[in-house]
């Protein structure tokens, strides 16, 4: 099959296409004919060689997958050949075939095409697993959600907003727009400096029950300033820098906040099987009725990979980057 390949660690120039040996499916995966993948900053973190695959994925890039069922491994009873299915994977998404475990993919809503599935699987369920597993955030709570136009901010916002949540996020000017049609209720522009009196005043100084990060850095000591007693900070990632400064503890223990770190690519089998069940029995209804809809910044032919890695170091896109692999017939 074709796929594509890190030729070398560094820039998006040593993403090269190439012909690679077909993946075969063990007894419960799937091999799935991938007609279109997305990509995530993990990606970009992978090609330059700081984010390797766990033990045993596949070297090839790509963490989600939307195609359909070609062949399924002898233990296999959920899916046939034919079923269109969408899924969060370890690695392979940049290629003609991928395998998937029978209880990591999703039936694709009808409504749905390829491309739009395949803008779901690592932003939702990283959302909500931030959302209801991490934060535990309740009807009528408010949340602060950094990188709101991201692909994990699109998702977040109208997770949070089904909880019938007040939603304050951070992005860029341009796309506040964006923002506000996904169900934000404030948004700020990072670009005009520090947020957290942005945040107080429009909370009577109270501050928000939760705040989603993923930038890190010296976001870090503002989010603990405007957090409310006993609120949440769950760290997703540090984009801009992974150590503090002068850090002061006593505002954790003042507030008795409540600090969490995660990701979702290192985590068991059997942790993403449970998380993929419970964001599918919670949203596939509403991905079918357009409650929540995947949001699609651009599509890319998957052998204009290399302009798509340069457009997302950009921070172009609002929303998600897709590759499309294969045309739908």
């Amino acid at each position: 099959m074709n796929a594509i390949t890190i030729k070398e660690f560094g820039g998006p120039e040593n993403l090269i296409p190439a012909e690679v040996i077909d993946p075969f499916p063990s007894p419960e995966e799937v091999l799935v004919e991938v007609y279109a993948t997305a990509l995530n900053r993990a990606d970009l973190m992978q090609r330059a060689g700081k984010y390797p695959p766990p033990p045993g994925a596949s070297p090839i890039p790509g963490l989600e997958i939307a195609g359909k069922v070609i062949d399924t491994g002898n233990q296999v009873d959920t899916w046939k050949k034919g079923d269109r299915v969408f899924g969060l994977i370890s690695g392979g998404g940049y290629a003609e075939k991928a395998v998937i475990h029978q209880h990591m993919a999703m039936k694709i809503p009808d409504e749905l095409s390829f491309e739009e599935a395949a803008a779901i699987p690592e932003v939702f369920l990283t959302a909500y697993q931030a959302i209801f597993w991490l934060s535990s955030l309740q009807q009528n709570e408010t949340i602060l959600i950094h990188a709101g136009a991201s692909g994990v901010g699109t998702a977040a916002i109208q997770l949070a907003k089904s909880l019938r949540a007040k939603v304050f996020v951070t992005a860029s000017q341009p796309k506040h727009e964006l923002c506000f049609k996904l169900g934000a209720d404030f948004a700020f522009d990072y670009h005009n400096g520090p947020f957290e009196d942005w945040i107080l005043d429009h909370t009577a100084r109270k501050g928000v029950d939760v705040v989603i990060d993923f930038i890190g850095g010296n976001y870090l000591k503002q989010n603990l300033n405007c957090l409310a007693t006993d609120g949440r900070l769950i760290q997703l990632a540090a984009m801009s820098q992974q150590k503090i400064q002068d850090f002061d503890l006593r505002k954790i223990l003042m507030k008795r906040l409540t600090v969490k770190g995660s990701t979702l690519r290192s985590r068991s089998l059997n942790y993403q099987i449970d998380l993929t069940y419970d964001l599918f029995n919670y949203a596939y209804e509403k991905f079918s009725n357009g409650a929540l809809v995947p949001v699609v910044d651009k599509i890319y032919n998957w052998l204009e990979v290399q302009d798509a890695h340069h457009y997302m170091e950009a921070n172009k896109n609002a929303g998600k980057i897709v590759l499309r692999i294969k045309e739908d017939q």
